[in-house]
């Protein structure tokens, strides 16, 4: 019980006074074992709760990366390793972890992120609310929150936001990017129903009051 392997050629060292339970270790520090050329981000539902989005603490370190997917148990850890395409992987920051350092999803990127993997946090729902929350209350870039949004691939994601920046009080005039990456995107529906008045901005059906 002294040396945990974390992968090929690299182990965790647990000295024998750490007694039976071993030495913890930062989960942030494992992915980048995994990833030296720097193609990864820790995020999703260990963000979340990373950025105060909620107090719910989550069991599996979510890892975005380019390289590949799987799960895999480190120390105890449940890492998800996601693939995902290179157009994804921006809004990166780089903060401190267990004395050396690491790459997550920026407070802006994650907020993006919350709305495309909402489960987490109870659904779309509870996700626009957090949006909102953090956009209102001023904890967050609102301009690069904006930037990011416009490069996410998935239309239906910069709609919601869109119509959440701008309900939210945002002018129209700061959200012209956004506005711009969906103009040429087929009208669509966030819910069940194609019936509702048809928002031409964001080409979305609004059937909700």
């Amino acid at each position: 019980g002294i040396l945990t392997p974390v992968r090929r050629g690299v182990y965790l060292f647990s000295p024998l006074d750490a007694g039976p339970a071993g030495a913890g270790i930062d989960e942030l520090l494992i992915p980048g074992l995994y990833f030296p050329d720097g193609n990864y981000y820790v995020g999703y539902a260990s963000m979340f709760s990373y950025y105060g989005f909620t107090e719910q603490i989550f069991q599996t370190v979510h890892v975005l990366n380019t390289s590949f997917q799987r799960d895999r148990e480190i120390c105890g850890i449940l890492f998800r390793f996601l693939k995902i395409p290179a157009a994804r992987l921006y809004g990166i920051v780089t903060i401190k972890a267990g004395g050396s350092s690491a790459q997550v999803s920026s407070l802006e990127r994650t907020l993006v992120d919350l709305v495309y993997f909402h489960k987490p946090v109870g659904g779309v729902d509870r996700a626009m609310e957090i949006l909102k929350r953090e956009v209102t209350g001023n904890k967050c870039d609102v301009a690069r929150l904006i930037r990011l949004s416009a490069r996410f691939p998935n239309a239906t994601v910069r709609k919601r936001i869109g119509i959440c920046l701008e309900r939210a009080g945002i002018p129209e005039k700061s959200l012209a990017v956004l506005i711009k990456s969906v103009a040429r995107t087929s009208i669509s529906s966030f819910g069940n129903s194609r019936k509702g008045r048809i928002d031409k901005k964001w080409k979305v059906i609004v059937s909700d009051p």
